[in-house]
């Protein structure tokens, strides 16, 4: 879609990888990690992408600089993942078409799910699309509540989800594509009372959807999009899929 833009959330620190560098330029497979997220959403036709930076800003707006259709917002205090959206505000003021917004640590990222979200987008014009997967062991990650119809009801995180909840194997890997004014509406409706004091993304389905807003969740997902990198051992699991798929280095 020609009108779509991204939001990519890259403003923190590997300090878990035991890295001094901001995460997203970690490398994978001899690449920062970030390029691989950027080359997928331009494989899917997104042609502007927002990176929200933090840590270090100064070196990813270097890494970034002469690719195309970058721009960049500045996370100064990392307040949560709702907070740093709110931080590409600005440049999306009047942006009436679809808001992509991905992890900037999620290198699996497929430029083919990425499609099969903003068609159904443009089918269905929910106010907010979950991009979902099936995960056979989905510990530790939110999982998503639908009615007995298949309706998305809402995402549920572990820590406050009930045993049957837990059994539940869709879940969300950060993945959005938003109705961009509902999106900057919805930004500002968000609060951060709870225990980190943080404004969470994942608050905004469930604010549409109790103002009587369409928000839908597909599990469209590859199986590799469930590989995330949070350690060194994560870090080598992905590059050996990454090999096993034949991705260039």
């Amino acid at each position: 879609m020609s009108d779509s833009a991204a939001i990519i959330l890259a403003a923190g620190q590997g300090t878990r990888m035991k890295s001094d560098l901001p995460k997203v330029l970690i490398p994978v497979q001899n690449r920062p990690m970030i390029e691989y997220v950027l080359d997928s959403l331009a494989a899917a036709g997104i042609r502007r992408s927002i990176v929200v930076v933090g840590y270090r800003a100064d070196d990813v707006k270097q890494l970034l600089a002469g690719r195309p259709g970058i721009e960049f917002a500045l996370q100064s205090e990392r307040l949560g993942t709702g907070h740093a959206a709110r931080m590409a505000q600005p440049l999306l003021a009047g942006h009436q078409g679809p808001v992509v917004i991905v992890a900037g640590d999620s290198p699996m990222l497929q430029s083919s799910s990425l499609r099969k979200l903003l068609d159904h987008f443009e089918q269905h014009q929910p106010a907010c699309l979950l991009g979902t997967l099936h995960k056979t062991n989905p510990q530790g990650l939110g999982r998503i509540v639908r009615d007995v119809e298949g309706n998305f009801i809402g995402i549920v995180e572990e820590k406050d989800a009930t045993a049957g909840q837990r059994l539940i194997t869709e879940v969300n890997m950060s993945t959005y594509v938003f109705n961009g004014p509902d999106l900057m509406t919805t930004l500002d409706k968000l609060k951060n009372d709870n225990q980190q004091g943080e404004f969470y993304l994942t608050d905004c389905p469930g604010i549409l959807r109790s103002e009587g807003k369409r928000v839908e969740a597909l599990a469209v997902l590859e199986p590799c999009e469930a590989l995330s990198i949070n350690t060194p051992l994560e870090l080598a699991q992905v590059e050996a899929q990454m090999r096993r798929m034949g991705y260039s280095q």
